[in-house]
């Protein structure tokens, strides 16, 4: 299983937003996390297709956008066009999921599929034989710096399991909470993307960045 890295650049300083993306690249970010949030899915408002496609000039880092958004499905042809590489949606956002996540595949794109805190794992059966990821968000969506539910290690113990019966090779990313003191647990438990944001951003970026690579390489060779 390949253990990828993904700051979520919510949690970084806008003032300083290029150079922070070069310090993650240089120092083992697989992908960047891109939080688009429409203030109707989820009450924050946060940023989309400009964004973007501006910082598409300056990286060819993985960009790993998930959108926060209702109705994202009217948006997926502008997201690929501005540079994303992978799209992750909501079950709770669209009226079928499966059609939505064909749509992405076929726009050359991964497919992933996110759950928040409330939903039932088991709802993903519905598209495991599509999506190419799926996220377990570990807390609510729509706002950084929350604490990670512990609730949440079940859930994701759950969708890896399902995820393996299905017979496909589906990443479990997680979203919330991660720090250096509950890292071990959400790996234990099956989750082989993690998404960073304060925990990466606050503070030293390069250093913070290089500890997590060292982390999941650690754990990967454990087997």
């Amino acid at each position: 299983m390949e253990y990828k890295l993904s700051p979520s650049i919510l949690a970084s300083d806008f003032t300083q937003l290029g150079k922070q993306i070069e310090e993650v690249a240089e120092n083992g970010a697989d992908y960047l996390h891109i939080d688009v949030m429409d203030g109707v899915f989820v009450p924050s408002i946060s940023f989309g297709m400009p964004l973007i496609k501006s910082i598409r000039k300056c990286t060819d880092i993985f960009f790993d956008v998930h959108l926060m958004i209702e109705n994202p499905e009217r948006y997926l042809d502008a997201f690929a066009g501005c540079g994303a590489d992978g799209i992750t949606i909501h079950m709770e956002s669209v009226a079928d999921a499966g059609t939505a996540l064909r749509r992405i595949k076929s726009l050359g794109l991964r497919a992933g599929v996110a759950i928040s805190p409330e939903t039932p794992v088991e709802t993903l059966t519905a598209v495991e034989d599509i999506a190419d990821m799926v996220l377990v968000m570990t807390v609510k969506p729509g706002f950084g710096g929350q604490s990670y539910i512990e609730s949440s290690t079940k859930k994701i113990i759950k969708a890896r399991r399902l995820c393996d019966d299905s017979g496909r090779r589906i990443d479990i990313e997680v979203d919330g909470g991660i720090t250096r003191e509950n890292i071990g647990k959400v790996l234990s438990a099956g989750a082989n993307v993690i998404v960073m944001g304060s925990s990466v951003f606050g503070g030293d970026v390069a250093e913070n960045t290089a500890y997590f690579r060292k982390v999941l390489d650690e754990y990967s060779q454990k087997g």
